[in-house]
C-alpha cells in the first residue's frame, strides 16, 4: 500500500510522518490551503453581543486556528455560554482556546451528528454563532434556525485550492506506485478528479483505495467512480491512521 495524503498541512506532512514510521510509503500532496477570513476581525465583537443562553459553533480546527489569535490579540474573552464543535480534534482545539467546556458529538464528526445531540432539539429564543470558512454546507445553519435559533455565521477563514499542472502530477504519483488516496472534504475529493487528465483517471485514479471521513464523502466517490472507499470514523489523524491500518 502506498499511501497520498491529500488534506492541507500540516495535517498532511504529520499524517505522512507518522505512517512512515509504522514502515508505509506515503506522500504528501495538499490539494487546499487556508487564509484569514473576511469576517475575522469581527470575531471579538460578535462574541461579546451574546449572551450566557445563546450557543458557539466551531465546525473544523482551522475555525479555531485563526480565530483564538485574534481573541488574544484583542485581550478578549471568550464569554460563559454553549460551546459546539463537530468532532473532538475541534473541541479540544477550542477547549484550550477558550477554557470553556465544549460539547461536540460521538463516532463520526459531521453536522449530522451534531444535530443529533438533545441539547439542540429546541432552540427558541436563543442565537448561534456560527465560526466557519467560506463557502461549506449550510445544513448546520439551516436546522439551526428550523429549530428556532437566530444564526449568525462567521468567516474565519478562506479555503483555496492549490494549483498544480495535472498531466505532469498523473506522471509523478503513478510511478511512485501509489494505491492508496486519503481525502477529507467533497470540496478536495472534486477538485482531486478534475485534476488529472481522463485517461488517468480511467487506467489509475478510480482503480485507487479511497479512504474517506464520512459516508456523504463515500457516496460521492461512489458517483465519481471510484469502487473501493473505506469510511473512517472521524477526521482527524487518528482516525485516518486506524483507517489505514
Amino acid at each position: 500500500m502506498t499511501i497520498l495524503v491529500t488534506r492541507p498541512e500540516p495535517s498532511a506532512s504529520a499524517l505522512v510522518a507518522r505512517l512512515r514510521q509504522t514502515g508505509k510509503q506515503a506522500w504528501s500532496f495538499p490539494l487546499i490551503d487556508y487564509l484569514p477570513g473576511r469576517e475575522l476581525a469581527q470575531l471579538p465583537h460578535r462574541l461579546a453581543a451574546l449572551g450566557p443562553e445563546d450557543l458557539l459553533f466551531a465546525v473544523s480546527h482551522q475555525a479555531i486556528r485563526f480565530s483564538a489569535p485574534v481573541m488574544q490579540q484583542h485581550n478578549a474573552v471568550w464569554p460563559a455560554l454553549s460551546y459546539y464543535a463537530i468532532g473532538r480534534r475541534t473541541a479540544l482545539d477550542l477547549h484550550q482556546a477558550s477554557g470553556r467546556n465544549v460539547d461536540y458529538p460521538q463516532g463520526i464528526a459531521t453536522s449530522e451528528t451534531l444535530l443529533n445531540m438533545p441539547s439542540l432539539r429546541d432552540l427558541h429564543g436563543k442565537r448561534a454563532l456560527i465560526l466557519r470558512g467560506n463557502g461549506g454546507r449550510d445544513l448546520l445553519a439551516e436546522t439551526l434556525s428550523q429549530r428556532g435559533a437566530v444564526v449568525d455565521i462567521l468567516e474565519c477563514y478562506q479555503r483555496r485550492t492549490c494549483d498544480y499542472q495535472g498531466a505532469e502530477e498523473a506522471v509523478r504519483w503513478r510511478k511512485q506506485g501509489i494505491t492508496t488516496l486519503v481525502v477529507t472534504s467533497g470540496e478536495m475529493l472534486q477538485h482531486l478528479y478534475s485534476l488529472f487528465p481522463a485517461v488517468d483517471r480511467r487506467e489509475w485514479l478510480l482503480h485507487c483505495r479511497l479512504v474517506v471521513v464520512s459516508a456523504r464523502l463515500a457516496t460521492l466517490a461512489a458517483e465519481l467512480g471510484w469502487q473501493s472507499v473505506t469510511v473512517a470514523d472521524g477526521a482527524d489523524n487518528d482516525a485516518l491512521l486506524r483507517a489505514l491500518h
